[in-house]
């Protein structure tokens, strides 16, 4: 039998105030799950969701869900992924035709900065799966502020 963390007298398991010295005993058990009706899924488990496949995932939880944390991290999976692919794909284009009209040294430098990016990007998707799904809104330095713009919420 549980004890109050207060007097020490036993209480009950499911007790919300000590019958002895009236203190609480945690958190209150919720009477409404924490899904959405929307989605079904807990807010974590669709703000993990949103990084899942990049700004794909992204893109369909911002539209789909209205919750504003899910809104968010997918707004910023949007903008970091997409960012991340846009860039990707420009560096293999510039870096491509300079390896093509015959500079090595620039096929080779795009191949280093491609390579640096996407273990950046790769970083940055556990990093962020992990902070969604701890409930946490991890804020990327200049993607959170569009990423507030683009949920429709400055905070």
């Amino acid at each position: 039998m549980p004890h109050c963390t207060k007097c020490g007298a036993n209480v009950a398991d499911n007790a919300e105030f000590c019958p002895s010295c009236g203190a609480t005993q945690g958190a209150a058990p919720r009477s409404t799950p924490v899904s959405s009706s929307q989605s079904g899924l807990a807010e974590n488990v669709a703000g993990l969701l949103c990084y899942v496949l990049g700004w794909i995932t992204g893109l369909i939880f911002f539209l789909t869900d209205k919750r504003p944390f899910v809104r968010f991290h997918g707004a910023q999976s949007i903008i970091v992924f997409g960012s991340l692919t846009i860039l990707h794909y420009l560096i293999g284009i510039v870096f491509l035709t300079g390896g093509l009209t015959g500079i090595g040294a620039g096929l080779s430098f795009g191949l280093l900065l491609s390579w640096v990016i996407s273990l950046a990007g790769l970083i940055l998707w556990i990093l962020l799966m992990v902070k969604a799904y701890q409930g946490e809104r991890y804020r990327l330095p200049i993607a959170a502020d569009f990423a507030d713009k683009l949920a429709g919420k400055s905070l």
